[in-house]
């Protein structure tokens, strides 16, 4: 998840290209549709690549939407694919079932889709699928989860899970540093422990503590849920009479943890999320409780791969970009939404 660059970029080959970039070579001649909180479409300049090409069928397949960022997935990648006249869009039933994930994933192959977006449950137990795939001429783009075998997709777009721990840190040791606290209590939750996804935001998190002297004082995973969001809180506020800062990885299961602050009646400390959701941004914007920022992991993301598989089916590249073929991998940037810019953003949050 992002951080600490100034707009919203992608990280193409080791350089930042900001996000016009990539959407100015994607985007379609159609009119916008009308813009709605779930799945916004930003304005865009428009180039080459907007004119109607070959007619492509774009298959689609994620987890089931028990959680406010995996149902904006969903909605964007429909609302992307809507935007362009030369696209069908077959989306598959979602489900948190790794077999049923699996025969959805082989009945687009047997379809003879044009291009597969897959947001894998589980990249590793979905890689055979996804090479199936590909060995069967169907480029696949891999969104966020990774497969481990390179040969399962043809492009990978996803968050900086890393760069978002980075953009938490960075925002909570400069904010201490500026207040000239020493030896603060940090406390931080995190999603689900034994994901390497919230393994690397916590060693970008620790590692950007490192440069400001710190170090997290005591950290808990809540699972992504509200409900163990409220568990977890209360009880890392239970055993810290005394906090400064707080960071929630993710803004879903902090509708829980800022419920446990509130029932406890503690404001003595500031608090970070994670994800970009408009609750949080509003929260945020109206600056009345401990939640101060976020660090972006955007589901925007989605819309971006559905136009990365319109140009790879078409035959197309990025525009901006000096090379015929789209990249293999782009990692989107975590940005940090504060008071200051939390409008500005608003259009892209996710209702948690």
């Amino acid at each position: 998840m992002e951080k600490n660059v100034g707009r919203r970029g992608f990280l193409v080959s080791g350089a930042v290209v900001g996000a016009g970039a990539l959407v100015s070579a994607c985007t379609s001649n159609e009119p916008a549709a009308a813009p709605s909180a779930a799945a916004p479409q930003p304005a865009t300049a428009a180039s080459g690549n907007d004119q109607p090409g070959t007619k492509v069928v774009i298959g689609f397949s994620a987890p089931a939407a028990d959680h406010g960022w995996i149902a904006a997935i969903a909605k964007n990648a429909e609302a992307q694919a809507k935007q362009f006249s030369d696209v069908e869009f077959k989306p598959v039933e979602p489900t948190n079932d790794i077999n049923q994930q699996i025969s959805a994933v082989e009945s687009l192959i047997a379809a003879k889709v044009s291009a597969l977006v897959i947001l894998p449950n589980d990249g590793e137990q979905l890689n055979q699928v996804a090479r199936k795939a590909m060995d069967a001429g169907i480029p696949v783009i891999n969104l966020d989860r990774v497969f481990p075998d390179k040969l399962s997709y043809r492009t990978w777009i996803g968050g900086d899970n890393y760069g978002m721990g980075v953009a938490a840190g960075t925002y909570i040791g400069k904010t201490l540093k500026d207040k000239g606290v020493t030896n603060p209590v940090i406390l931080e939750i995190q999603g689900i422990a034994t994901l390497p996804l919230t393994q690397d935001r916590s060693k970008g998190f620790a590692d950007a503590l490192k440069t400001y002297g710190f170090t997290v004082t005591a950290k808990q995973d809540a699972k992504f849920t509200v409900e163990s969001g409220t568990q977890v809180a209360s009880n890392l506020l239970q055993a810290h009479k005394k906090i400064d800062a707080i960071w929630n990885h993710d803004d879903d299961q902090g509708i829980g943890v800022l419920a446990a602050i509130k029932e406890a009646n503690r404001n003595e400390f500031f608090m970070v999320g994670g994800a970009g959701s408009a609750n949080a941004m509003r929260d945020i914007q109206a600056d009345s409780g401990v939640l101060k920022a976020t660090v972006t992991y955007s589901p925007t993301m989605a819309s971006s791969a559905i136009k990365l598989a319109r140009l790879i089916a078409q035959g197309k590249g990025l525009s901006d970009l000096v090379e015929n073929q789209v990249p293999q991998s782009i990692t989107l940037a975590s940005e940090t939404i504060t008071k200051e810019n939390a409008q500005k953003y608003l259009p892209l949050g996710f209702e948690s």
